[in-house]
């Protein structure tokens, strides 16, 4: 190990999550090697790409891993055994993707399989994704366990979840604070202690993995339930003639009411997986969940009702109908566009027969109805629909609509509160809040 590093860690998984952690120890004088089965992902992070929309102190990521690159502390490879030989620290940050209501371990079982090649006695491996209740138990330790060695007894074994929020990811693997568990004792002190390197913020002990994994969940279930509540509310503020952000804003002045913000709906791959995480946990304990999939249910519906609002302003048959989708990301400020209910609202009107010209001046070329400019989004539209925000989107001076949108009464449908209501009723668009 070289003499002028903390540490030789290996991160597996470079993607929202693993390429900023691995640029947050790098910062802290260690040294990193990322891995990743995805080959052209890795050509490009090696070439200092990336499409993070993450920041440190004012600095772009883009800078930060071109920098980082060039004096030798990171490097991006596809091979295991490369990144496993001189590290004593290994990092999976490998999720479980959800496929028709269920999660695939398949990616982290691979992931892991291949750690086990290439562990040796002393490593410590900590896992910081999301699991399913029971798996760093019942599938995380015996595939390690291939290896031949015993986790507790021949090498480190720690869970400690990731909390950070997308677009904030340097600020909060130094500021949030962060809950550890281990095989045993020793375990959770060696990755309390890798995650000290980072941190500035509090290390909480668990008691257990199983407790770790589902306060995990219910983080974000939470989060999925306090925007259903709101999601649903707007279909009644909507009957009433109110507007559901001034409602939600009224509402939060009470000291003990905290509403998150109604949108398009829940996307991106945190949020909308978490009950699906923990849905085999209840089953098996024989448990019908009721709460949780409700909220599901309601977030779901989301993309097709603000779909259903653009179709019934439509002045014109939606064969003939051009609208203007403003934001492709799953959330405001984030390249993101994994689970993106924006994209599911597109492709719901392209499915009635609208044509859909979408723009979002930070999310990678990707769809079919993506064009590159906001001009070429609203020149000939009927009506725009604004579903994430992003630098410069939607415009500060809404009168643009006025001067690219076609017919009479364009409209535009904010789903993200841009045009607060009443001052949007002096404009010269007709401003519909969700």
């Amino acid at each position: 190990m070289s003499e002028q590093y903390f540490r030789e860690i290996a991160v597996f998984g470079l993607g929202f999550v693993g390429l900023p952690l691995s640029l947050c120890f790098t910062l802290a004088n260690c040294k990193v090697t990322g891995v990743d089965v995805n080959a052209a992902l890795v050509e490009e992070i090696n070439s200092g790409i990336t499409y993070h929309q993450e920041r440190y102190r004012g600095i772009p990521i883009q800078e930060i891993l071109r920098r980082e690159l060039a004096r030798g502390s990171f490097k991006a490879t596809t091979d295991p055994r490369e990144a496993l030989e001189n590290v004593r620290d290994i990092i999976v940050t490998v999720g479980l993707p959800v496929v028709a209501g269920q999660p695939d371990p398949g990616p982290l079982v691979a992931c892991l399989e291949s750690i086990a090649q290439g562990l040796k006695p002393g490593d410590l491996v900590l896992v910081r994704s999301t699991l399913v209740p029971g798996m760093m138990r019942e599938v995380v330790k015996p595939l390690l366990e291939k290896s031949g060695l015993q986790a507790g007894r021949d090498f480190y074994l720690g869970y400690a979840p990731e909390r950070i929020a997308e677009g904030r990811a340097f600020e909060e693997f130094v500021t949030m604070p962060v809950v550890v568990s281990g095989i045993n004792q020793e375990s959770l002190e060696e990755a309390a202690g890798l995650i000290g390197l980072i941190t500035r913020a509090e290390i909480i002990p668990a008691s257990s993995f199983e407790a770790a994994e589902v306060a995990k969940l219910i983080e974000n279930i939470s989060r999925d339930v306090n925007i259903a509540l709101v999601n649903e509310l707007s279909t009644v503020t909507q009957a009433l003639g109110l507007n559901v952000f001034e409602v939600v804003r009224l509402a939060n002045t009470h000291k003990r009411v905290k509403l998150l913000q109604p949108g398009p709906g829940v996307g991106g791959y945190c949020l909308p997986n978490a009950y699906h995480y923990l849905a085999p946990a209840a089953r098996k304990a024989g448990l019908q969940l009721e709460l949780m999939p409700a909220a599901r249910r309601v977030n779901d519906a989301m993309p097709r009702r603000v779909a259903d609002m653009v179709l019934r302003l439509l002045p014109v048959p939606p064969a003939q109908a051009r609208v203007a989708v403003l934001g492709l990301a799953m959330k405001d400020y984030s390249s993101d566009c994994r689970f993106s209910p924006a994209v599911k609202v597109a492709e719901a009107l392209q499915e009635s027969g609208v044509m859909v010209r979408a723009f979002d001046p930070v999310v990678p070329p990707t769809y079919p109805f993506q064009v590159d400019s906001l001009e070429k989004a609203l020149d000939g539209a009927h009506g725009a629909v604004i579903l994430a925000r992003q630098q410069g989107l939607p415009p500060e001076d809404p009168t643009v609509f006025a001067r690219f949108l076609d017919g009479a009464g364009p409209f535009v449908v904010d789903a993200k509160n841009a045009y607060p209501h009443p001052a949007a009723r002096e404009l010269p668009v007709r401003i519909v809040p969700l």
